[in-house]
């Protein structure tokens, strides 16, 4: 039987050239007690080897599984499928963990967690150490409320009991690799709170080939992923401003995916029906803008 706690899992798609940056942060922790887990999403470049070389040191506890290209969502319904430690955390392959984050997760959830929670929030820090997540004065909260109440729409490092993410897999869509997965975690959010942990976990570097760097685009790549998304989110109990926001992301994703049924589909059709010229201001904003942007979604 597997006794240890934590997994941090990272997917990674042509990532060889920054993904040592994060294994080096792992052999620095100090806490080694945890597995490192790599989702390949199908790369192209050396990742394979580079990972193997790795295992023969021996210095941390390694797996790897290589699947074809289905995005980052797909990288993550794979690894949670693997996952057989308590706790999980995710650390992307541009980023690298805080030199003790491994013990602080740890040594915090030993004192405090419990099946009444899903897990933790810690903080992302810049490179140089400047924070960029806000720090939160409250106990415990959730995803849904960080993001959609209090709108705050920077990183935060979160760190999941692991069976709570095994079910309901975030769909697939064909011709598309982005689904946001905050999708996943607003359904574990109607069952259960976070701990608050004010703690920086991880360091992030934004790169110009990164999700965040390139959200325009995302929004054009992957319109039925982020219906889906709002689809979610307008099932649950929210606000009017929080429903009628996400209902004008429907509409403007649903115009970019050409489904003429979107209003039909709709969990909030009145709120979509009122919302629908401003989806439409939406998608010509998107569709015409050729500057990469960050909308607050």
């Amino acid at each position: 039987m597997n006794h240890t706690l934590l997994t941090i899992f990272t997917p990674s798609y042509n990532r060889a050239y920054i993904l040592e940056n994060c294994y080096k942060s792992l052999i620095r922790q100090t806490n080694s007690d945890f597995i490192w887990l790599i989702v390949d999403d199908g790369s192209t470049d050396n990742t394979k080897e580079l990972v193997e070389s790795w295992i023969k040191e021996e210095k941390i506890s390694i797996r790897y599984k290589w699947q074809e290209n289905q995005g980052m969502h797909g990288a993550h319904n794979t690894a949670y499928n693997l996952i057989d430690t308590e706790l999980c955390m995710c650390c992307d392959s541009d980023d690298y963990l805080a030199d003790d984050a491994i013990e602080k997760v740890l040594n915090y959830w030993d004192k405090f967690g419990s099946n009444e929670y899903s897990g933790m929030i810690g903080l992302d820090a810049y490179p140089d150490g400047s924070l960029i997540s806000q720090k939160l004065n409250m106990k415990e909260t959730t995803t849904y409320d960080i993001r959609q109440n209090l709108r705050l729409n920077c990183d935060y490092k979160l760190v999941f009991r692991s069976e709570l993410l095994k079910n309901d897999p975030i769909p697939l869509f064909s011709d598309e690799k982005y689904v946001p997965l905050d999708c996943k975690y607003y359904k574990i959010d109607l069952k259960y709170k976070m701990l608050v942990f004010n703690e920086v976990l991880c360091f992030v570097e934004y790169l110009p080939d990164g999700g965040t760097q390139n959200i325009i685009i995302q929004f054009r790549k992957n319109p039925k992923g982020f219906a889906y998304f709002r689809k979610e989110v307008l099932k649950m109990k929210g606000s009017f401003k929080v429903k009628f926001r996400n209902a004008v992301h429907y509409v403007s994703s649903s115009i970019i995916s050409r489904n003429k049924r979107f209003l039909l589909e709709s969990p909030a059709k009145s709120i979509t029906l009122l919302a629908l010229p401003f989806g439409l201001l939406l998608y010509l904003f998107i569709m015409n803008t050729k500057q990469k942007s960050v909308i607050k979604a």
